[in-house]
């Protein structure tokens, strides 16, 4: 029996960085989430740097602690790193009531997410045709 998604374990040219309970909602979370996968690790800290969205930020501060995992904890090559996955999911939603006329209220949601990213170093197959390029 395979294990869930949610408990997979990590490759070893894998590192990850998890951030749990971000004050903004998945679907506004995932648009971020969306700029930076498949990109390079750099690429990727270079998009979030120059993004307009409030959370760019906290998603670059997470990004940039699995970069540090993946060469501090995992002895991986920062040059080499790709971001693998960046899952976003729910997490609490903190209903609040707003006062209306009549002596009516309207309900409030503020959602909260939780954000993984895991960074892969690339494989050998695609390094050499890199080494291949800057050599000519």
């Amino acid at each position: 029996m395979s294990k869930p998604k949610h408990e997979r374990s990590l490759a070893e040219t894998e590192a990850q960085a998890v951030l749990r309970n971000i004050r903004v909602s998945p679907r506004k979370l995932n648009l971020v989430a969306g700029l930076i996968r498949n990109r390079s690790a750099a690429d990727a800290v270079a998009t979030l740097t120059f993004s307009k969205r409030r959370i760019a930020q906290d998603v670059k501060k997470v990004l940039e602690s699995a970069i540090a995992n993946a060469e501090n904890n995992h002895q991986l090559d920062v040059d080499r790193l790709v971001v693998s996955r960046a899952e976003v999911g729910k997490s609490v939603v903190m209903r609040r009531f707003h006062a209306r006329g009549r002596g009516r209220a309207a309900r409030v949601e503020k959602w909260f997410s939780h954000l993984k990213i895991v960074v892969a170093e690339r494989t050998q197959e695609a390094a050499p045709a890199e080494t291949a390029q800057e050599a000519a």
